[in-house]
C-alpha cells in the first residue's frame, strides 16, 4: 500500500503480533462450503449479495491526518477445486505495514478512474499481474486501517497463466494460500493486547507454506473475516 507521511496520535505498535498471545480459534463456526468457492458460485454471490454486516470495520486510529483513500486487490486464482488467494509480503522498506502480509493495493490515485482500477494498477505495479488475467466480480464495505486508510477491497477471480515480476521496492515475495483455508474459522486466531493505554483486538491466519510460516494478520486477516462473513451469509 502507498506510503503517506504519518504524525502519530500515540505511537504506532511495534510489537511483533507473532508473539501475542491468542486467545484461541473459532472452530466453534462452520467453514464456508465448497460449493461456495467456485467461480461461478463467487459471481452470483456478488450479482445478488446477501444481507450481512462486516465482523471488522475499523481499526483503532493511531495517526493524526487526514482519511486517505485506498484499494486493494483480493486475487482468488482458479487452481481448479482448489482455489487460492494471492497475496503479497511488504518490503521491509517500506514505511507504512513494511513486512507485513498484504493484498496487491495502494492508494486511489486521482488519475484512477475508481477503486477498481486503483486496485488493478497497483497489483500490475506491485507483482506484474497482468489486467487480462483478471476478472473483477464485485468489492466488499470498505475497511479503515489505523493508519488512516479507507480500504475498498476489490475481489477478482485471475485466470492462472500469469507471470508475476514483483516490484522489489514494495515487495519482498508472492505467494498463494487455498481459499478454502482462509475461509475456515478454525485457522482464526482471535488476539488481545492492551498498548499505549489502549486495548487492541485482531485476527490472525497462519499458513504453514513449505518451510515458511505466514502470518496473516490485521487489516489483511480483517479483510478475509469480512469475506468468510460475506460468502456465509
Amino acid at each position: 500500500m502507498s506510503d503517506l507521511p504519518l504524525t502519530p496520535l500515540s505511537k504506532i505498535p511495534n510489537f511483533d503480533p507473532r508473539h501475542a498471545p491468542s486467545l484461541g480459534t473459532d472452530a466453534h463456526l462452520p467453514a464456508v462450503p465448497a460449493d461456495r468457492l467456485t467461480p461461478q458460485a463467487l459471481r452470483q454471490r456478488f450479482r445478488m449479495p446477501p444481507v450481512w454486516e462486516p465482523e471488522v470495520r475499523q481499526e483503532p486510529r493511531f495517526i493524526d491526518r487526514a482519511p486517505a483513500r485506498a484499494a486493494v486487490l483480493i486475487p482468488i486464482v482458479q487452481r481448479g477445486d482448489t482455489p487460492t488467494v494471492l497475496l503479497t509480503e511488504r518490503s521491509l522498506q517500506l514505511a507504512n505495514h513494511s513486512g507485513q502480509i498484504a493484498f496487491p493495493g495502494g492508494r486511489i490515485d486521482s488519475t484512477d478512474a475508481d477503486a477498481e482500477a486503483a486496485a488493478l494498477r497497483e497489483a500490475e505495479e506491485e507483482v506484474g499481474l497482468a489486467p487480462a488475467f483478471v476478472e473483477i466480480i464485485g468489492a466488499l464495505s470498505n475497511y479503515v486501517t489505523g493508519t488512516a486508510f479507507v480500504v475498498t477491497p476489490v475481489v477478482a477471480l485471475v485466470r492462472p497463466g500469469f507471470t508475476l515480476t514483483p516490484n522489489p521496492d514494495e515487495v519482498a515475495d508472492a505467494f498463494e494460500v487455498p481459499l478454502a483455508y482462509l475461509m475456515d474459522p478454525a485457522h482464526h486466531h482471535r488476539h488481545m493486547l492492551d498498548w499505549e493505554g489502549q486495548r487492541r483486538q485482531w485476527f490472525s491466519m497462519p499458513f504453514q507454506d513449505g518451510a515458511a510460516e505466514r502470518f496473516v494478520w490485521g487489516a489483511t486477516a480483517g479483510m478475509l473475516r469480512n469475506f468468510y462473513r460475506f460468502l456465509l451469509a
